[in-house]
């Protein structure tokens, strides 16, 4: 199945913030100690449990990258590297199993790395042109997340993006905040951006 997202060079100049948001593909060789260094971040560890040797993430990345159910980008601000996102198709993905997956469905990932970035209110319009990208698939219909329901402010982030809270339920890794962004309401409102 294809990748679905190509974000070569996609870039936003985004009003609220009067700065360019960017997302390109992650590669391996450029991102593997920058990525590395965020899943030992103090605020990352225990959403992501990522925290590996070098020698293993690298493994565990080259997997991911291989995996053609998800895309990985790096996301910058004025062309400086300070988040990392996942996006899938929610089918494929654990979470299909756990609600009435539509096969347009789109799911995404994210954490913001360096500590500096943490706390300055560029989450949402980071999440907001993401979601933005991923509804350039017509067929998408809504986009889908997943967050640890005791990660509060990444919950509240995706609910001031447009995300409804559907259930929470039990994954693998977590328990999760079953998330739902729609179409049309969304797009209506990216229009204010």
């Amino acid at each position: 199945m294809e990748s679905h997202l190509h974000l070569d060079n996609f870039s936003f100049y985004h009003q609220k913030i009067r700065k360019t948001i960017s997302f390109r593909p992650v590669r391996l060789e450029q991102d593997l100690e920058m990525l590395h260094q965020w899943m030992h971040e103090p605020h990352v560890i225990p959403f992501w449990n990522r925290a590996l040797s070098l020698e293993k993430y690298e493994v565990h990345l080259r997997d991911f990258l291989k995996d053609t159910h998800q895309s990985l980008h790096i996301g910058s601000l004025d062309d400086v590297p300070i988040s990392y996102w996942e996006t899938y198709w929610a089918k494929d993905d654990v979470l299909g199993k756990s609600y009435d997956v539509h096969p347009d469905d789109q799911g995404i990932h994210l954490l913001f790395g360096p500590t500096s970035y943490l706390g300055k209110g560029y989450a949402l319009p980071f999440l907001s042109t993401m979601v933005y990208c991923l509804f350039q698939h017509e067929k998408t219909e809504k986009v889908v997340a997943e967050p640890d329901i005791r990660n509060e402010k990444m919950i509240h982030i995706f609910k001031k993006c447009g995300f409804e809270l559907q259930k929470n339920i039990k994954l693998p890794d977590k328990e999760a905040a079953l998330m739902f962004c729609h179409r049309e309401p969304f797009l209506r409102s990216w229009n204010d951006v």
